[in-house]
């Protein structure tokens, strides 16, 4: 008798389910700072098993809870350890890839948790955060294997984003619009407004949503070096995909570090251009743009992903963007001087 009672007493010193799911969230949350294949698919079968019991009524007994806490919690640990496992001569590009799916599926986690003890019975928050969780996880087998592959993917995506970037540039220059789209939908919704007001709240005014001849000028050049950019990208991730050898990790990760800043200076270059333009802020931003893609082309051509730098397409791209700088110069000198 007294052993059954031991039990029984240990049990009902265990908080409520929710107040453990709480608890749980906590703790999940300080994991972060602390990936692959079966240890995700374990995050997948607790994430969905939490998700089946805490949907409906009634919940879990504080024992069962205790159990489901603890499945989740090994679960995220032994992905996490995934993680710290991973070699750092594998290469910083693989370990950042990794690191980011690690955080995306505790992070997901943490918000389920989070969600289901706040509304503990069937919502559409609940089925949103458990869909994270599995998605998350759905990428960890996509995850590269090595350091060059990793390599190959953060360029790709850094080459689409700057595509996108020219792509919006050229059809604002080919609409003569540099909100193009942005000013009619708005004009039409607002068609029945005949107010004295010359400003639609949220949008430039009239005065300044076109390109003046000298701003159109100067966004000649602009669009030109942001084409080299891609160009630029597009020429190392080619070098990488033939040349780039899975044993020189760090030359590997040189380039992608550089190659990584290319994208963000195109968005301030891109930003820069829409008016009213301050022709000294586009010239500014192109001079940084410029720094990084030759940085980026001089980093290439001394690795080992160019075997003969002399013979090499990277002379070529460093003259278009001199060029295009060179112009740019021209039609902000007189910024400069004044």
């Amino acid at each position: 008798m007294a052993s059954a009672a031991a039990p029984a007493a240990a049990d009902s010193s265990l908080p409520p389910p929710l107040e453990q799911l709480r608890h749980l969230a906590g703790e999940l949350r300080f994991l972060l700072p602390g990936v692959r294949g079966e240890a995700a698919m374990a995050v997948s079968r607790a994430a969905t098993t939490l998700t089946e019991v805490f949907s409906r009524l009634p919940l879990p007994s504080p024992q069962e809870t205790q159990k489901f806490s603890e499945q989740v919690h090994a679960a995220i640990k032994a992905i996490i350890a995934v993680y710290y496992s991973l070699p750092k001569d594998q290469g910083i590009t693989l370990r950042k890839l990794v690191r980011s799916a690690t955080l995306d599926i505790v992070d997901g986690m943490a918000q389920l948790v989070e969600v289901l003890y706040i509304t503990p019975t069937q919502s559409p928050e609940n089925l949103i955060s458990y869909n994270s969780v599995w998605e998350a996880c759905q990428q960890v087998p996509r995850i590269p294997r090595d350091n060059k592959a990793a390599a190959l993917s953060v360029l790709t995506k850094s080459v689409d984003l700057v595509k996108d970037a020219h792509e919006e540039m050229e059809q604002a220059v080919e609409e003569c619009d540099p909100y193009y789209g942005l000013l009619s939908d708005i004009e039409e919704d607002n068609s029945d407004n005949h107010g004295d007001e010359e400003d639609i709240l949220g949008c430039p005014s009239s005065r300044d949503s076109y390109w003046s001849e000298e701003d159109q000028e100067l966004i000649i050049p602009c669009l030109a070096l942001v084409r080299a950019s891609k160009a630029c990208l597009k020429k190392i991730r080619l070098s990488v995909a033939e040349n780039g050898k899975k044993d020189q990790v760090a030359q590997l990760d040189d380039i992608v570090d550089i190659s990584d800043e290319i994208s963000p200076s195109v968005d301030d270059l891109a930003l820069s251009i829409y008016p009213p333009v301050c022709h000294l802020t586009v010239r500014i931003n192109c001079a940084k743009l410029v720094s990084v893609l030759k940085k980026a082309l001089e980093i290439t051509k001394a690795s080992h992903v160019t075997p003969q730098p002399e013979d090499s397409w990277i002379p070529l791209l460093i003259n278009a963007v001199d060029h295009c700088m060179n112009r740019i110069k021209e039609l902000t000198q007189h910024e400069v001087e004044s």
